[in-house]
């Protein structure tokens, strides 16, 4: 008697929830298929990322930077990211307030400019918009999908013990669909809905997860501590020690840092070097093994003026030191896409989002069916 009570009050609240979160995580849901496969479909429509290899070397940061500048003279670079051999050298611009985000295309070998495009725009831009915002204004959008998102993981949790049957019998109708003819629609939804929910219910729980960790702070942080994390997850960038002073500073010191990057990590697939932007900053660069994914990022950092390497107290730097806790954090985004598995990976995100974006349908079906029959 005890658990059928417990049960109805897991049921009311699973319903409301679902009720009043649904739609969000329809559209989050949606949104993420859509957005599944970004990279591929734009490497394959948007020519200007790629260039022919050349026996040649890629020109040096210090020229390509000041061909960058001349396409957007009044924007800051925040970034020169040199890719493999036959892609585009990339100029990033971009800054908080005023906000903007542009990415200049180049050819790394003879440093012509492909492209500039206006990062804030565009299809891909309008569904991750609505994926982290749901098109609101960021400050307000972010805590609605954080908090659906929130509300979602109770669902997961709460649907995982409304399925789980009493015995075996009711158990054999928990795994497959086993419909007969003339089975009516309502009992045909609420497979779907309960059985899909099932199938899903795990990487469902590692998508909110995931998801939760970018929507609130509180959560990101007992997730690293849970998993035994000892530094910080808040960046600061190191500090440059300007006492040396700008007259002692080596002429071109990115150009300096390129050729000793690319001596230490020969087998690089992307080094994304980012310009001191005043007199304190440091030279940031991150160097990628597997341009596909971001997990595999080695981040370092040197003095300006001395071109000394910096070591920094929170998770974003070297791979070298870092533990279990900084590695699964900084993974967060390919476990949430899928990427960590390639395409396959991305391809099986995509097809249980699909489903999962079902799963907000069929249970307001099961409600709308039982709320016009109570009518009746």
């Amino acid at each position: 008697m005890k658990n059928n009570n417990l049960k109805k009050g897991i049921g009311k609240i699973h319903l409301w929830l679902g009720l009043s979160s649904g739609i969000i995580v329809f559209i989050i849901a949606i949104t993420g298929c859509l957005y599944a496969f970004q990279e591929e479909i734009q490497n394959l429509t948007e020519e200007y990322r790629f260039v022919p290899e050349q026996q040649s070397p890629f020109l040096p940061p210090s020229q390509l930077l000041k061909i960058a500048q001349k396409q957007l003279p009044t924007k800051t670079i925040h970034a020169l990211k040199y890719n493999r051999k036959t892609d585009a050298a990339e100029a990033i611009f971009f800054h908080y307030e005023p906000t903007y985000y542009y990415t200049t295309y180049l050819n790394p070998y003879s440093g012509k400019v492909l492209k500039t495009v206006d990062n804030e725009t565009g299809f891909f831009h309008f569904i991750l918009d609505g994926h982290y915002y749901l098109w609101l204004p960021d400050q307000i959008g972010q805590v609605v999908v954080a908090s659906a998102t929130l509300l979602f993981l109770i669902l997961i949790i709460s649907g995982f013990i409304l399925w789980y049957p009493k015995n075996k019998n009711a158990a054999k109708q928990r795994f497959t669909f086993k419909w007969k003819k003339g089975m009516k629609w309502k009992r045909k939804n609420y497979d779907l809905h309960n059985i899909t929910g099932f199938y899903v219910l795990l990487i469902a729980f590692i998508f909110a997860v995931t998801g939760l960790i970018w929507g609130f702070q509180w959560f990101a942080f007992s997730y690293y501590k849970v998993l035994g994390g000892e530094k910080s997850l808040v960046y600061v960038e190191p500090i440059s020690k300007i006492e040396k002073g700008p007259k002692n500073a080596p002429a071109s010191p990115l150009d300096i840092i390129w050729e000793k990057m690319k001596i230490e990590h020969p087998k690089a697939e992307s080094i994304e070097l980012h310009p001191p932007e005043n007199d304190n900053s440091s030279i940031a660069v991150n160097i990628n093994s597997d341009k596909e994914t971001y997990s595999k990022i080695d981040y370092r950092y040197f003095d300006q003026y001395s071109l000394k390497e910096i070591k920094v107290n929170h998770i974003w730097g070297r791979k070298k030191d870092a533990k279990l806790a900084d590695t699964l954090t900084k993974m967060n985004y390919d476990i949430h896409t899928g990427g960590i598995f390639g395409l396959a990976g991305k391809v099986f995100a995509f097809l249980i989002s699909l489903l999962i974006a079902s799963l907000p349908v069929t249970g307001t079906l099961i409600w709308w069916g039982k709320n016009k029959k109570q009518k009746n």
